[in-house]
C-alpha cells in the first residue's frame, strides 16, 4: 500500500463541569463590548497535524493515540479527531 499525507484535526475541550477560566474570561470581554446574547463560552484549542499513513482510517487511529498519550490531559480534556483530507502536496502529485 502507498503512503499518503493526511491533514488531520484534533480539537481539545474542557470536560463538561470542568473549570474554564478562559472561557469566562472570553464571556466576560464579550460582555463588556456589547454581546450580553453571549450564554456561556468554553475555551479549547485546535492541533493541525499532517500524519503519513496508508489511509484517513489509519490516520485518524494515529492521531487519536497521539491526543490519548499527549496532546489531551484525559482527567479533564475531551478530544475530537478529524481526518479533514490529503495534504496538498500528497494531493497534487
Amino acid at each position: 500500500m502507498s503512503v499518503s499525507t493526511w491533514d488531520v484535526d484534533v480539537i481539545v475541550m474542557p470536560k463538561t463541569g470542568v473549570n474554564d477560566p478562559e472561557g469566562e474570561a472570553i464571556r466576560g470581554g464579550l460582555k463588556m463590548l456589547g454581546y450580553d446574547s453571549v450564554a456561556k463560552v468554553r475555551a479549547g484549542r485546535m492541533i493541525k497535524l499532517q500524519i503519513a499513513a496508508t489511509s484517513s482510517e489509519e490516520a485518524c487511529a494515529q492521531a487519536s493515540a497521539m491526543a490519548d498519550k499527549l496532546l489531551a490531559n484525559p482527567v479533564i480534556e475531551v478530544f475530537e479527531v478529524e481526518v479533514v483530507g490529503l495534504a496538498k502536496e500528497t494531493a497534487q502529485r
